[in-house]
């Protein structure tokens, strides 16, 4: 074999490996999961608070002269 067939084959072993490689999918799946579980936690509170938050901020509001 010449020494450019080896290079050839060791590139595209390099770049196979580099785009296959399951941990890295599993890992930016497991971090989506967690953004949206963050972001319906984030929503959830702002919408069961936000009604008393804007109460208080209304309280706030009419007391000040």
């Amino acid at each position: 074999m010449s020494s450019l067939m080896v290079s050839v084959i060791s590139f595209i072993a390099g770049v196979k490996d580099r785009f296959t490689s399951e941990e890295k999918g599993a890992t930016a799946v497991e971090y989506g999961l967690l953004v949206a579980l963050i972001a319906a936690v984030i929503v959830g509170t702002v919408l069961t608070l936000g009604t008393e938050v804007l109460k208080g901020f209304t309280t706030v509001v009419t007391t000040l002269p």
